[in-house]
This record gives C-alpha cells, structure tokens and sequence, in this order.
C-alpha cells in the first residue's frame, strides 16, 4: 500500500518518525512535506499530497501542521477527498468507520509523537463498516 504525506514546519520531526514507522511496516510513502524546520505554507505540501490520494496514486494520507486545521481545511478542498482532522484515538477509528476518511490530519503541536504514531496504526487498520454510512458519505462531495 502507498501512502502520501505532507507537512508543513510545525510537523517535519513528526514526519521523519512516522516515515520510518510506515516503511519499517513496509508500505510506500510518498513524501510532499517539507524536510526542514524553516517556516513554509502548508498548501505547498498539503494539496499534492491531497492530488496523490484523490488520483489513485497513493491509497490514503497523513498530513500534518501546527493545530491540523489549515492543512485538513486545504485537503478538503479537493472533491475526492475526506480529511479528518483528529486528536484521540476514538476520533481516528470512528473517521475511518462512518466517514471513510482517506486522509488523517495530525495536529502536531498538541499531540505527542507516540500519539500521532498510534493515530496512523489505528488509521490505517480501521475497516470502513459501509451500510448506512455509505449512503452518508455519497453525499458528502458536492460536486455535480
């Protein structure tokens, strides 16, 4: 399985940890975040790691930044995709089973990093259930 990820400053020591959590388990990661501290925008890394799920390319994302909220609020942008923006555990399960979330959305700064590391794990195990939530998130995109 392929999973692409973007970060933007806030979110690059997190990224370096959960890159070799994820090839460690042996998937492919796709990197579109930042590999520095220095300040960047978080769209830069955001929308081609939303273009890399929403194309097939990648299977589901991880993005991080500082509070989660700029970089959930750019991925949702795109029509194909459905960014939850988490901070538990229960929130991470239960996007993956009624919402069918394809990308996790790491507020960086107010998780701890063996956190976040269990977020991805839960995320990327979690089953969507379908049946009455299916029919929920046909009607999510508004496209026409």
């Amino acid at each position: 399985m392929t999973i692409a990820i973007g970060n933007d400053h806030a979110g690059t020591s997190y990224k370096f940890e959960i890159l070799k959590h994820l090839q460690k388990k042996g998937y492919e990661v796709l990197n579109f975040g930042t590999d520095t501290n220095d300040s960047m925008d978080y769209p830069d890394a955001i929308h081609p790691t939303a273009i890399a799920v929403e194309s097939g390319k990648a299977s589901l994302g991880i993005i991080l930044c500082g509070s989660g909220n700029g970089a959930q609020m750019t991925a949702n942008k795109h029509q194909g995709i459905r960014a939850a923006l988490c901070w538990n555990n229960e929130l991470v399960a239960l996007t993956r089973q009624h919402n069918n979330s394809n990308i996790l959305t790491i507020p960086a700064r107010f998780v701890s990093l063996q956190q976040a590391i269990g977020f991805v794990d839960i995320f990327l195990s979690t089953e969507f259930e379908g049946g009455r939530h299916g029919d929920r998130v046909q009607k999510i995109s508004c496209a026409g």
